[in-house]
Formats: structure tokens, C-alpha cells, sequence
């Protein structure tokens, strides 16, 4: 009889646990975002928490980097391509209860290109110039200037529609209109999100997640080996790999990201204003070192601001190939003797464990280096925002963001008019051949400045139990998209 009991508590329990893990999951995540509002903060963990799970936009990205309907069910342009007319979905409500309707989008899009705004992209809305809400599910924005790019535009996580009633909490305590709303923030822990019951769409299979904060490479090792973190879809342990591989307890999902990892350089930043400075840099690079070294083995060389994967790249690693003695020449040339510079680094492995590397190699060719290893939020307050830096790490994961090379205020002060000038016919071109050409000249001119050391492309390196379904493989922009997340049986 006792036994009897034992075994049906044991079973009991045993159940419990496994129908406990079929709708809730833990994502492991290495950086906590500084806030939550996406429209209002440049850090790719906002949009790794909030992007299609709390907040939604007019349209979206898809696991293939496609441009799929969102809040906008449809939309059409006007035969001179200065007119978006988007239809919205109805019956869509925010996770308060309020209805979003034309209004909350004429809100958003304003509230977005304003001269105060806080927009980390305000470029995205730089074209707009008047946005309408023709009836309550019709919204007209009109552009000053054709620009075919402009779906993709509001794809981006700082598009995503708000609502003037609940914007003022945002940072904290979003409301959107996604299929998860926001439960707690346990600052330096974790985020946790619920299935919201209301959502306009599909509902989620999950109905309960939580993002948990774990910096630490080998405290993520230990999380995942231990089951305490059912997924790391930007695992920082690469070294470890190997390991998961050799589990049937796990996946390994190895993909490719938007991530542009450069060796960023403030133009405007005494002795690095000289280009022959900034080459003499780039050539003192060996990047197969550094992807071995700090990433040992994921990453692809680039040479230019531009992913590998898309169809319009051009391969300029050669442009900047590693040459340590010529490095030394363009110093001499400069006058440069005696030159320490400031190395900043944030949070990543990628720049921790690359920072290391690239000091020893600029050491090699007589440039020293004070490293100060910066939080998130002091990265972004004092190298982003103050732009008071010489030299920093940093992967750029925003789709086809060449174009922020053509804001002379943007952080690493890179002003070329020429750039500019073809930055601005790129936005009014819809010819695809013609847009082809146009970036593939693009990646030329920055490369040919020397703007910053291009080192390789983040790789998407993820490991999470095998019996979770949906995690994307690639990441077309920076989101941990749950909607199509499951567990096998």
C-alpha cells in the first residue's frame, strides 16, 4: 500500500513536471536590456525581449528576413511612390484593453520622426511627411520622397505601434499588442511574459516565458547543462559547443545574424581623424585570429559594413588584408609615435575576448591600448550617446543598416558627402540592379575611408533542448520570436 502511494506521488510529480515544461520556457540571455521600450533605446536586448512578443508594428520581420504583414493586414503605394496607404487589422486591442486603431499609428509615427524624439533610427521616418488616419483601420503616410524601402522600414523593432496611454511606462511596464504581455522585471534576473488571451492572431503555444540574464560564459554553460535554462538562442560559450553536440539532451543551432562585428573607430577622435591612422589599424588586424580566438571558429571575414549571406555583397577583406608592416609605414607616414588609444568595451564575449586579441596585435605594430570594460548602459551613455571613445567592439545587428554611415552625428562621426549623396538616391531606388549597384558601391567607399576595422559577421550560435520546436535559426533582426515556439511531446 505504501509503496502503491509512493509510486502514484512519484508519477504525480513526475507528470506535473512534464506538463509544467510543455507550455512555459526559460531563454537564456547574456545582456539585460536598459529599459524595455524599443522605440526609445538603441540595445538589441529590447528588442530580444519585446520584438513580436509584447510589441508589434505595422509590419514584420520572418524567420527569412521577409517583410510580412503585422498590425497592417495590406498595403499599397501610389503610383509616384510618395504614398503608403496600410490597412489595419480589426479588432486588435493592447494588452490594457484599449483598442489600437488609426489613431495609435498616427501616434506612434509621429511621436517617432518628432524633432525631440528619442528614436535610436530616426532615419527610418526621416522620409515621412505627413501621416493620416483616413478612418478608424486606414492610415495614408505620406513621403517627401519615393522610398521603396519603406515596409522594410516599419518592420524594425523601433517601428512598432505604441499607444499615447500607456507610452509613459513603456521602459518598464510595456504594453503593446502582441501575443505575450508583460508580467514582472526582476532587475538583473529576468523578464517574464504571459500568453495574452486577447491577441488579434493565433495563439501562442507557450503561455509563459521567461528571459534570464546570464552574462557569465561559463555560468550559461551551467545553466544549460544543469536544465535550469531551457534555451540560449545567442549562446556565449562557443568553446563549448562541442559538447552540446555530443548530448542528445540538446540542439545546436548554428545560423547567421545581420551582425556586423567592427572594430569601431571615432573619426573625429584626435590622431584616428587621419585615414592613413584608421588604415594603419585595419591592417594590424588579422581576423581569422580573432574569430579563432574569441569566437573560436564562428564568424565570417568581412571587409565592408555588409552581411555575407545577402545577395549584393562584395568581398573587400582584401581591402584591409592583414599586414603588420605596412601598418607601420602609415604611421610613419602620419608622424604617429608614442600613440595610446582608448578601447571600450561592452558586455560580449565578442568584444571582451576580441579586445584582448586586437590590443595585442595593434601592441604588435606600436599602438598601445587602455581597455575599460563598460556595462551596457555606461557603453551606451558614453561611447553611443557621448560619443567619448577612440576605439570600441561592437556587433551592429540591424538589417541593411549601411545607411548609418551617412549621419555624420551618428556615434563614430564619419561625415563623407559623397556617401551621403548616395546613401539618399539608394532610398528613392527601386530598380533592383539598380539598388544592387548602389550598395555594392557603398560598401566600396567606407572601405576604401577606412571608417572602421570590419572583423567578421556574428555568427548565430544557439543550443536549447531538444524537444523545443520554433526557435529561429537565423536572425534576420534581433528578437527571440516565441510565437512559433512549442515542445515536442
Amino acid at each position: 500500500m505504501t509503496n502503491l502511494k509512493l509510486t502514484a506521488a512519484v508519477w504525480a510529480l513526475m507528470t506535473t513536471s512534464a506538463l509544467a515544461g510543455s507550455d512555459t520556457i526559460s531563454i537564456g540571455m547574456v545582456l539585460e536590456p536598459p529599459n524595455l521600450d524599443p522605440t526609445a533605446g538603441a540595445a538589441a536586448a529590447i528588442d530580444e525581449v519585446v520584438y513580436a512578443n509584447i510589441f508589434e508594428g505595422l509590419t514584420r520581420f520572418g524567420p527569412d528576413g521577409s517583410v510580412q504583414p503585422g498590425l497592417a493586414s495590406e498595403w499599397s503605394v501610389s503610383d509616384d511612390g510618395l504614398t503608403y496607404t496600410f490597412k489595419l487589422r480589426d479588432g486588435v486591442t493592447f494588452h490594457d484593453g484599449t483598442t489600437m486603431d488609426a489613431d495609435d499609428v498616427v501616434f506612434s509615427l509621429d511621436r517617432a520622426r518628432a524633432e525631440e524624439s528619442t528614436n535610436a533610427q530616426k532615419a527610418l521616418f526621416a522620409d515621412i511627411e505627413a501621416v493620416t488616419a483616413s478612418d478608424p483601420l486606414t492610415v495614408e503616410v505620406k513621403l517627401s520622397t519615393p522610398n521603396g524601402n519603406f515596409p522594410f522600414n516599419m518592420a524594425w523593432g523601433d517601428a512598432v505601434i505604441v499607444a499615447p496611454e500607456s507610452i509613459d511606462s513603456a521602459a518598464t511596464a510595456p504594453v503593446g499588442t502582441g501575443p505575450f504581455s508583460f508580467v514582472e522585471w526582476a532587475k538583473g534576473d529576468h523578464v517574464t511574459i504571459k500568453r495574452n488571451d486577447a491577441y488579434w492572431g493565433a495563439a501562442p503555444a507557450l503561455a509563459e516565458a521567461t528571459f534570464k540574464f546570464i552574462s557569465d560564459p561559463n555560468a550559461a554553460f551551467a545553466a544549460m547543462m544543469a536544465e535550469d535554462v531551457d534555451a540560449f538562442p545567442n549562446f556565449p560559450a562557443t568553446e563549448t559547443l562541442a559538447q552540446f553536440e555530443a548530448d542528445p539532451r540538446f540542439n545546436v543551432i548554428v545560423g547567421s545574424t545581420e551582425g556586423e562585428t567592427i572594430l569601431s573607430m571615432n573619426n573625429k577622435s584626435g590622431p584616428l581623424s587621419d585615414m592613413r591612422v584608421r588604415k594603419a589599424i585595419a591592417h594590424a588586424i588579422n581576423r581569422q585570429d580573432i574569430i579563432d580566438g574569441a569566437m573560436f571558429g564562428y564568424g565570417t571575414p568581412i571587409g565592408s559594413h555588409f552581411a555575407p549571406h545577402n545577395p549584393d555583397y562584395v568581398d573587400l577583406t582584401g581591402n584591409s588584408a592583414y599586414d603588420p608592416e605596412m601598418s607601420k609605414t602609415l604611421l610613419a607616414e602620419a608622424g604617429v609615435t608614442d600613440l595610446t588609444l582608448r578601447l571600450m568595451l561592452p558586455p560580449p564575449s565578442y568584444a571582451r575576448r576580441g579586445g584582448e586579441i586586437i590590443a595585442a596585435q595593434l601592441r604588435a605594430v606600436g599602438i598601445n591600448t587602455e581597455i575599460s570594460n563598460l556595462e551596457w548602459a555606461q557603453w551606451i551613455e558614453q561611447v553611443f550617446k557621448g560619443k567619448d571613445f577612440d576605439l570600441t567592439i561592437v556587433s551592429h545587428t540591424e538589417p541593411a543598416d549601411i545607411n548609418i554611415y551617412a549621419r555624420p552625428d551618428y556615434y563614430f562621426q564619419y561625415d563623407n558627402a559623397d556617401f551621403q549623396a548616395l546613401i539618399e538616391k539608394l532610398s528613392v531606388t527601386s530598380d533592383p540592379a539598380m539598388r544592387s549597384e548602389l550598395n555594392k558601391q557603398a560598401q566600396q567607399i567606407i572601405a576604401d575611408d577606412y571608417v572602421n576595422g570590419y572583423l567578421f559577421q556574428l555568427a548565430k550560435t544557439g543550443v536549447a533542448n531538444a524537444k523545443i520546436n520554433g526557435l529561429w535559426e537565423n536572425a534576420p533582426t534581433q528578437a527571440n520570436d516565441l510565437t512559433g515556439v512549442s515542445w515536442s511531446d
